[in-house]
């Protein structure tokens, strides 16, 4: 059997479409890895890499996605940066931006915040603590 290496990608839906991108590439820093324009039998697509080895799909579609926390109130799904002082600096680059962003929280091995991406949807943004 074939071991895990992680997720492949995560998709995440919207009515708006170059703002979200813009939100995750301009502002959080992922790659846009590939987009394809929407055909009459397939909507608007964009791949962005997020880092290692994985990637986030935005989805053009017509209806409004849901945009509530998961039953542990977190955003059920959330992006990885390096270190801590990393986490602190996203922090303030998006509060500069004019951005919703929670307070830095410290959990037994990892430091998380959660923002709200254009849409209004959560995504926790972590740091593991060093040992």
């Amino acid at each position: 059997m074939a071991d895990l290496l992680g997720i492949n990608h995560l998709t995440l839906s919207t009515t708006r479409f170059d703002r979200l991108v813009a939100f995750y590439t301009d502002l959080l820093g992922a790659t846009l890895a590939f987009e394809r324009a929407a055909t009459s039998t397939a909507p608007r697509i964009a791949v962005l890499d997020v880092g290692g080895a994985d990637h986030l799909m935005i989805v053009e579609t017509a209806t409004v996605p849901s945009l509530g926390l998961d039953p542990l109130n977190r955003a059920g799904w959330g992006l990885r940066v390096g270190t801590y002082e990393q986490l602190c600096e996203l922090r303030e680059r998006i509060l500069d931006a004019g951005r919703s962003v929670g307070q830095i929280e410290t959990l037994p091995t990892q430091c998380t915040m959660t923002a709200r991406d254009p849409d209004g949807r959560p995504v926790d943004i972590r740091a593991h603590r060093p040992r």
